[in-house]
């Protein structure tokens, strides 16, 4: 089955060779791709671009049909129309091929946590590439997304991950959960 699984990255990034604007996969499937390994089952697929490429994307995707989640609400998304926050959750949908698009905070040449802009990266330093050219998300950011009531699939994901993670990415994120949480499970299992 993982597989299987597998092969949906390949075709995400098949899908998206064209698009000539930063994106990369997120996720779940953004640590296994930093592992180099499928740790476990993978129930979609999601990718992240800038909010400001937006349209862009539904330029690209000529004839998908749109969706945006508004206040917990899934509505059609208006080609051409202009989504902020709080909304960064949106669907592309072909046939039987559905993407999930997150959208994600800018600054300049700043990626900015949406949660708390204090929290920046570079945006040249936020998306990684694997060995077969799949591009994703730093696993810090994507450990960071995912530290607000973390499930069972989020913890594991960290476990996965905290002794594979490098020092500066670690010290990253650790730092970024005392900005958000002053306290936090993560933080103290940042050495074991």
């Amino acid at each position: 089955m993982y597989l299987n699984h597998f092969k949906i990255t390949n075709c995400i990034a098949s899908l998206m060779k064209d698009y000539n604007y930063p994106w990369a996969i997120a996720g779940g499937w953004a640590i296994d791709l930093y592992i180099g390994n499928i740790t476990r089952d993978h129930e979609d697929i999601e990718i992240v671009i800038f909010r400001d490429d937006q349209k862009k994307l539904q330029d690209y995707l000529v004839g998908w049909n749109f969706k945006k989640v508004s206040y917990g609400e899934i509505e059609p998304w208006q080609l051409g129309e202009r989504l902020e926050l709080p909304i960064h959750e949106t669907y592309a949908e072909e046939s039987d091929n559905k993407l999930e698009v997150l959208l994600n905070e800018s600054e300049g040449n700043d990626w900015v946590f949406r949660r708390d802009n204090r929290i920046r990266k570079p945006k040249s330093e936020i998306i990684l590439q694997s060995l077969n050219g799949v591009r994703y998300l730093c696993p810090e950011i994507v450990l960071l997304y995912k530290s607000k009531n973390p499930r069972y699939k989020d913890q594991e994901d960290f476990k996965n991950i905290n002794k594979l993670i490098e020092t500066e990415r670690k010290e990253w994120l650790i730092n970024s959960l005392k900005t958000l949480y002053v306290e936090h499970p993560w933080i103290e299992a940042r050495s074991r």
